[in-house]
């Protein structure tokens, strides 16, 4: 279903929706919903993958774990590389303790008010990133608008380790690839780098 929101296909969040329910879900150009050990099973470690735990607390807060300990289950059993992350420090904080041979990493922005349904309190502490440590990250998945920052480059003189999202064009990766080791894009194929 590219381009187009699980939860627009479902009328609701995926969590309301058992998993037999999600795999009888027809998406856009074929197949259905594939469970999470479907989709590693069917990787087989052919290539590495970065999994990103969404926000279950609804306000990037503490209410979280079962997400993390289903996800924890799945690749406790994975022979690739896998890495995790979230924008909640404390999904990935939960992460270290149930997968600590597991890389991790925060997804960050510069919380923009009209984007996020959080209080600007909870905003400004998520923007100055200060979660790195607690949450045992070597790396930050970082909005590409927002990559010059001051604190990236702190954080990348530190040694932690700078992605970014959402690249959509060509010109715009390599603007990006100026600050980020590696990217996510969308919309276009990016020149293979090594």
């Amino acid at each position: 279903a590219l381009g187009v929101p699980i939860y627009d296909l479902l009328g609701g969040a995926v969590r309301q929706r058992s998993e037999s329910d999600l795999k009888s879900v027809n998406l856009i150009g074929g197949g259905t919903v594939p469970g999470f050990s479907d989709v590693l099973s069917a990787v087989a470690a052919r290539v590495p993958l970065l999994v990103e735990i969404k926000d279950q607390d609804g306000a990037l807060g503490p209410n979280v774990g079962p997400l993390e300990n289903a996800v924890a289950d799945a690749i406790s059993g994975y022979d690739g590389d896998i890495a995790v992350m979230s924008f909640n420090p404390h999904s990935v904080a939960v992460l270290r303790d149930l997968l600590p041979d597991v890389p991790r990493g925060l997804v960050t922005t510069d919380f923009r008010a009209e984007e996020w349904p959080v209080s600007e309190d909870r905003m400004a502490e998520l923007r100055a990133i200060p979660d790195i440590e607690r949450t045992g990250s070597s790396f930050i998945s970082h909005d590409v608008r927002d990559l010059d920052d001051p604190r990236i480059a702190s954080l990348k003189a530190e040694g932690t380790q700078i992605l970014c999202w959402t690249v959509r064009s060509a010109a715009a990766e390599v603007e990006a690839r100026k600050i980020a080791q590696n990217i996510t894009f969308e919309g276009y194929l990016p020149s293979i780098k090594s």
